[in-house]
Formats: C-alpha cells, sequence, structure tokens
C-alpha cells in the first residue's frame, strides 16, 4: 500500500478511494483515505483548492477532502493506479487546506 493509491469499492456512490496516509506509517492495519466521487454527480462540489477534479482510468472524479476516513487494510485489496505522478501537488493542496486553512 502506497500514498496516493487508488482503491475500488464495491458497491454504493463511492467507486473509489485515494490512500494519503503516508507511507511511513504503512504497518497500521488502517489506512486514512479521501472518496472519489464521479463528477456527474459531484461537479457541484468542485473547488480548485479544496476538492479538485482528477482522472482514474479516463473519467474524471472530484476528491471529496472534506469526507477524510479510515478504512481497515483488508477492505482495500489491490490498488488499481496511483495518482502520484500527475496529481500530488494538488492532492497535498487540498489536504493542507482542509487541515491548515491556507
Amino acid at each position: 500500500m502506497a500514498r496516493f493509491d487508488v482503491y475500488a469499492l464495491s458497491g454504493g456512490s463511492v467507486p473509489y478511494v485515494l490512500d494519503v496516509q503516508a507511507n511511513l506509517l504503512g504497518s497500521l492495519k488502517s489506512r486514512v483515505v479521501v472518496p472519489l466521487v464521479p463528477m456527474a454527480t459531484a461537479a457541484h462540489e468542485i473547488t480548485v483548492r479544496l476538492k479538485p477534479l482528477l482522472e482514474v482510468a479516463g473519467s474524471k472524479y472530484v476528491l471529496m477532502t472534506t469526507d477524510i476516513g479510515t478504512l481497515h487494510t483488508n477492505t482495500l485489496g489491490a490498488p488499481v493506479a496511483n495518482l502520484e505522478a500527475a496529481y500530488r501537488d494538488a492532492i497535498i493542496d487540498a489536504l493542507d487546506f482542509l487541515f491548515q486553512g491556507f
């Protein structure tokens, strides 16, 4: 498991979650994740800084930063993508804005 890995969830309105937990804490049995919601259902949520638009498997998703939470590692399965190269700065900016206000 690595920071910025994307995991598919089965069922429900959240198809993916993004792992935002530091790799240093990889031995923990839970991961801090942020839901990725399809742009079609969450376009009104998009804000450049707090809830950026990201692409996974050719489709657009809103990073629902304010819905951050944790999941047990045994519920995640194998990652389907990693967004570090494409979106690292946008993801970190969103988390900084959520926690620091800047």
